[in-house]
């Protein structure tokens, strides 16, 4: 796996994170959801996790990238919704970010800071699915063929009609 982008598809799921909290706050006019928004952030996450599985990884514009990038959009939508759910049970961390004057509160109650997170870390999920498997250790097909010998048959007449089918 190339690291190189999978930080790249952290940083693009960052972006698009960030990107749905700056539509949130233009909306809500504040930054700090807290209990009242709290519907209000599921929501904006399942969003933030649909518009992250459309893009990152193999993006809906691929060829072939349709179905993928579909239910890449409908389990970004039910992880990120998870992930909400995780940071504002179990995360307790205090982000103070008003000297950019987007808020103080708790991660999970400032989307300008949960939704690039969750974001970044489906972003780097959806890459790592999606990538390439090394030359060489892809999807062998192995030909078998399996042959039942009587006992007291001789082989080399049960082989002679398989030479022949080879040699046409």
């Amino acid at each position: 796996i190339d690291q190189g982008v999978v930080d790249h598809y952290l940083v693009f799921g960052a972006l698009v994170g960030a990107a749905c909290a700056f539509a949130l706050s233009r909306v809500v006019q504040g930054a700090v959801l807290g209990t009242t928004g709290l519907v209000l952030a599921y929501v904006v996450s399942a969003i933030t996790g649909v518009l992250t599985g459309l893009i990152c990884g193999k993006p809906i514009w691929a060829s072939e990238g349709k179905i993928e990038a579909g239910l890449k959009a409908f389990f970004g939508a039910l992880l990120a919704a998870g992930g909400m759910f995780a940071i504002r049970r179990w995360v307790k961390i205090d982000v103070d970010l008003s000297s950019l004057k987007l808020g103080h509160g708790l991660l999970g109650d400032m989307p300008v800071a949960s939704l690039p997170l969750i974001a970044a870390i489906l972003g780097g999920f959806f890459e790592l699915d999606n990538s390439p498997e090394p030359e060489g250790e892809g999807k062998k097909r192995i030909a078998t063929k399996a042959r039942v010998v009587a006992p007291g048959d001789d082989e080399s007449e049960a082989e002679e009609p398989a030479q022949k089918r080879r040699s046409k």
